[in-house]
């Protein structure tokens, strides 16, 4: 079925990941546990894997996050714009929905994000590149992300994975499924 949209390739099903060695339903659901460890060897970018852990934005969506967009108060986050690589450029875009969503910020996060802002303008990006330009996905994974993975066993992980996790976790603690529906931005369960 390679090459069908919709349809996984075949390398990509069979190539080894979270779990005993497999990519399946389950893969890249992580636990609490499998979090924190992931965070911390991601060292100072933990804020933004435990921010996509357990938010389910997209890449695109937490890259382009600005800092006008979150509400510590009301522990939100207005999803309204995404990155997106094309021809190696960013391009700034509406999400993959092209629908804007508010999305809850678990309450553990809101103190680390308010320090994280804090003395940023309000037009400043949340998450930023070492040189303080925007995040690419393709730098942060190849740089970060995958040597942090493999270092604590999760090799084959990607921060899309995350976004599961998100669901997993959400609907472990008891969340409706049409609630974990609407902050992925998905149009149906």
């Amino acid at each position: 079925m390679a090459g069908r949209p919709g349809r996984c390739r075949p390398e990509v099903a069979s190539r080894p990941g979270p779990g005993p060695g497999r990519r399946g339903p389950l893969a890249g659901r992580l636990d609490h546990d499998q979090v924190a460890r992931l965070a911390e060897a991601c060292g100072r970018y933990g804020l933004l894997v435990r921010f996509l852990a357990y938010t389910g934005l997209r890449w695109g969506e937490a890259s382009a996050l600005r800092v006008s967009r979150l509400d510590l108060l009301r522990r939100r986050v207005t999803v309204a714009v995404a990155f997106a690589e094309v021809g190696g450029e960013l391009v700034e875009g509406t999400p993959k929905n092209h629908q804007r969503r508010s999305v809850p910020i678990p309450r553990f996060l809101v103190d680390e994000l308010a320090a994280h802002v804090a003395g940023k303008r309000r037009d400043a990006l949340v998450f930023t590149a070492p040189n303080g330009g925007p995040l690419r996905n393709t730098n942060f994974r190849s740089r970060v992300f995958a040597p942090a993975a493999a270092s604590v066993g999760l090799t084959g992980l990607t921060p899309h994975d995350l976004r599961h996790t998100a669901a997993s976790l959400a609907v472990a603690a008891g969340a409706n499924v049409k609630a974990v529906q609407r902050m992925l931005g998905h149009a149906s369960a």
